[in-house]
């Protein structure tokens, strides 16, 4: 059970805390430097744990259960601290609601499916959508360590809404799955 790949995830959820207190001070630009690193440390062991339990044939249900939940945890604490900084603000916190609404109903119809032995396999598009949810929150934190570079906020925010209109189109697909096992 505490492979490798596990302790990786799990050292993703220990970190969340972490992260949200180097983002707690919105003036702290050397704070926000420190988060963007821990994050980028952060995103690599969501890639690494993944292969390492693949490539060593360490695939465990611990893993499986545990990887989108540590990717969630990370997310929603992210958006919300970069909300409540102001880093995310206005109409912008429109794409951070969607992607946060999207994980609940996304997870919720995971476990509604599960008890009905039903999987949803995770699409290309998806992987995508991840992938530009990452960079959008990786590119907002790195903004706040470098105010200077106006250039990185906007790559952060086109990104945030890049990655709401793919939550929406992924959230939709996995909804329509969904409802084909819905009684009536």
């Amino acid at each position: 059970m505490l492979t490798l790949p596990n302790i990786l995830t799990l050292s993703r959820i220990f970190a969340v805390p972490l992260l949200v207190g180097l983002l707690w001070w919105p003036q702290w630009a050397a704070g926000y430097a420190i988060a963007f690193v821990l994050y980028c440390i952060v995103g690599f062991t969501d890639y690494l744990d993944g292969y390492l339990a693949r490539s060593q044939g360490t695939v465990s249900k611990l893993g499986i259960f545990l990887d989108p939940i540590a990717d969630k945890i990370m997310v929603a604490a992210v958006i919300l601290m970069l909300a409540s900084t102001r880093d995310i603000g206005g109409v912008h916190l429109i794409a951070g609601l969607v992607i946060l609404l999207r994980e609940i109903m996304v997870s919720g119809l995971r476990e509604f499916l599960g008890s009905l032995r039903v999987s949803v396999p995770v699409s290309r598009l998806a992987k995508w959508k991840t992938t530009l949810q990452l960079v959008a929150l990786g590119a907002l934190i790195l903004a706040g360590a470098v105010p200077d570079y106006g250039f990185v906020r906007v790559v952060g925010l086109a990104s945030l809404w890049g990655a709401a209109v793919l939550t929406l189109v992924t959230g939709w697909d996995y909804l329509r799955v969904g409802l084909r096992h819905m009684d009536s």
